[in-house]
């Protein structure tokens, strides 16, 4: 069951990277870095993910990252979605986020998946929301 919202944050895409062009399928890595709150908690995130183009003109991708609070906990996330272009140019991404931390203040998530609305402008300026999945 689709639980509360756990997280949100806004950021922007800090490096692209072409991979592979086999089969005209592109596969591109990009990563990221966000500012924003997760528990209720100020953290500073940071990713890579890869994603392909596929037949039909939607994205597949996998990711990983870490989120970092002030005071040193970390907690690191593992995460594959679907994204779809919009008319202005824009990804859309949909997916779900699974945890690992042995912090405290973030132990709660690595029992959880979070599911996760992740928007990329066509400029790289990102923003993403993060909910809890029961």
């Amino acid at each position: 069951m689709l639980g509360e919202q756990i997280g949100e944050e806004q950021g922007e895409t800090t490096g692209i990277r072409v991979l592979s062009t086999d089969g005209g399928h592109p596969v591109m890595e990009a990563s990221f870095q966000a500012a924003g709150t997760l528990l209720g908690v100020e953290v500073k995130d940071m990713g890579t993910y890869e994603s392909v183009v596929r037949a039909d003109g939607t994205l597949f991708g996998e990711g990983q990252g870490v989120s970092m609070a002030k005071d040193g906990e970390t907690v690191t996330w593992h995460g594959s979605g679907v994204g779809r272009f919009d008319e202005a140019g824009a990804i859309e991404w949909r997916g779900a986020l699974f945890f690992e931390t042995v912090a405290p203040t973030f132990a709660r998530l690595t029992g959880i998946a979070g599911l996760f609305e992740f928007r990329v402008e066509e400029n790289g300026k990102a923003t993403a929301k993060l909910y809890e999945w029961k």
